[in-house]
Parts: structure tokens; C-alpha cells; sequence
């Protein structure tokens, strides 16, 4: 088994790592805050003082970090991976950052023998926990194929999109889909609410059918319970709809509905902050109907 270098240990790269040790990997780990690589560390992982001492330790780096500059930073800036990484090794990305940013490093690396996977991931910490995430890898085929029993621990769904950045391209497709489906889950349940019909009623009725998504079924009746706990961040959510409306920018492509459900969520971070979960669009759509998932109906 190789040696797997751990680079990020968030509410996603915590367990993800936590199940390549409890499957018989060797993980080394660094982790910007010291706390989060103390716990890694008490699970059995190897300590590391540097991204780049990670990658002189491990034959597979994966890093699972926040945006396009942090990966920038523990891949290729000063102490990154690339000042410590051997020839031969593959580097993983399983972060969500911009597919040209994904490009540029993979560049980078290649001119050090090293090949690179873009691998961002679906699936939320639930996921993360479970081992069940759907992983979208872009670069070498063999790259992959190297690394796909670590996956297999991870993820339940490994897909190769193609070559050095489509991992990343598919991923913000993800988000894309994700982000208008939380929309149109939202204003059924508020206009449910506001007929004056039990919006848990509603979501048993068409959940299974033909408007049946992954939204309705998961997020539907935390909105209903007023549970607006994180499985998603608002914040995270916001910053992978700015990749998307930028690479649709370069492209000349519009994303429209992509474009509202930004300015919504703007709503939302500045009145309930960007740590709440990705449910939380619905109280964008409750502001401008004036009713409350889940509130006693005085107009149906």
C-alpha cells in the first residue's frame, strides 16, 4: 500500500483521512491549524512539520484544502509539496478550485516528473464520514488507476472526466445543479407553506417522483424542522458559485439561474452569516414572500 500524504484535515479531509488509516494506510499529515493535526495524529497518523515534508515522506499527496490560492500555497508556494515531492509520485487535489488554477499547477508539477489528479468531491461530511463520496478525477488515466484503491476507500462513485482540469469543470457542474435545485426546493416549500397545505405533506407526496431530488429528499425537512445546522457551508457554497460564474465568464457562457441563487445566498450570508448550511437559501425566499416554512398558516 502506499504511503498517503495528507494535506488539509477540515470537516472533509479529517474523516476522509481518518478512513485511509483505519483501512491499514500509512498516512503523514499537516494541517495548517494545529489542533485539527493533533487530533489526526492521536488516530495514528504521522506528523509532519510541512507540506513539502509530507510530500518527501509519501508516494501519494492528497490535499483537500479550501480554495484555488490555498492549494496554490501548500501545492507550489514556498514549503509546498512540490519542494519535497519525489519523481514518480502522483499529488491529488480533491479540493474544489478553479479548473485554469487546476491547469497551472498540473504544469508544474509535470515538469517534475510528478503527475497530478484533479479529484474534487460531492457528498458532504455525511459522505466524507461514510466513505460514500463521488469523486471526479481529470489527468492521467494511469494516474488514477494508481490511486483508485485509496479512492475506493473514500468514495462509492469514481468517475474519470478526462484530462487536467475536467475534474474541477464537472465538480462546479455539481454545484451548478446543486445550487438550482436548493432554489427550487426553497420556493416549493414556501409556496406550499403560504397555501396553507402541511409542507411536510407535500415533500412525502412528490419526493419520489418526477421532481424527486437529492435537496428535497435531504434538505427538505431540516428546512421544515428550522434545522439549519451545516452539512454545507453557505460560504463554501458562494465561493464554488464564483468559480462557476467565472468560468462561464471565460467561456461567454451565462448561468442564470446560477447568477440569482448567488445574489440570494448574498442575502443570506449578510443577515444569518456564511456558516450556516446551504438549506438556509430558503429564508432568502421566505423574506420576500413574508411566511416561514414550518409557521402556523394564517393564509391558507
Amino acid at each position: 500500500m502506499d504511503t498517503i500524504g495528507w494535506i488539509g484535515l477540515g470537516i472533509m479531509g479529517a474523516p476522509m483521512a481518518r478512513n485511509l488509516l483505519t483501512t491499514g494506510y500509512e498516512v503523514v499529515a499537516w494541517n495548517r491549524s494545529a489542533e485539527r493535526l493533533d487530533a489526526a495524529v492521536a488516530g495514528g497518523a504521522q506528523r509532519a512539520a510541512s507540506p513539502a515534508d509530507v510530500a518527501s515522506r509519501s508516494d501519494v499527496v492528497i490535499a483537500c484544502v479550501t480554495a484555488s490560492a490555498d492549494l496554490e500555497a501548500v501545492a507550489t508556494g514556498p514549503g509546498g509539496a512540490i519542494e519535497g515531492i519525489r519523481e514518480g509520485s502522483v499529488f491529488v487535489d480533491m479540493s474544489t478550485i478553479s479548473p485554469a488554477v487546476t491547469r497551472e499547477v498540473a504544469a508544474k508539477f509535470e515538469e517534475r516528473g510528478v503527475a497530478m489528479l484533479d479529484a474534487p468531491i460531492s457528498g458532504g461530511e455525511q459522505g466524507a464520514i461514510d466513505g460514500t463520496l463521488s469523486i471526479m478525477a481529470g489527468g492521467p488515466a494511469e494516474a488514477l488507476e494508481r490511486v483508485r484503491p485509496a479512492f475506493e476507500v473514500m468514495g462509492s462513485t469514481i468517475t474519470h472526466c478526462g484530462p487536467s482540469g475536467s475534474g474541477q469543470t464537472v465538480k462546479l457542474c455539481n454545484q451548478i445543479a446543486v445550487s438550482v435545485n436548493n432554489l427550487a426546493m426553497a420556493e416549493a416549500l414556501v409556496f406550499c407553506q403560504r397555501s396553507g397545505v402541511d409542507p411536510s405533506t407535500m415533500l412525502s407526496a412528490i419526493t419520489q417522483g418526477a421532481a424527486g431530488s437529492w435537496q428535497l429528499s435531504n434538505l427538505g425537512p431540516k428546512v421544515v424542522a428550522r434545522d439549519f445546522a451545516p452539512g454545507f457551508k453557505v460560504g463554501l457554497q458562494q465561493k464554488d458559485l464564483r468559480l462557476a460564474l467565472e468560468a462561464a465568464d471565460g467561456l461567454r457562457t451565462p448561468l442564470v439561474g446560477v447568477s440569482l441563487v448567488h445574489q440570494l445566498f448574498a442575502a443570506v450570508e449578510r443577515a444569518h452569516g456564511a456558516d450556516v448550511g446551504t438549506q438556509a437559501l430558503v429564508r432568502a425566499i421566505e423574506g420576500l414572500a413574508g411566511a416561514e416554512v414550518g409557521e402556523a398558516n394564517e393564509d391558507g
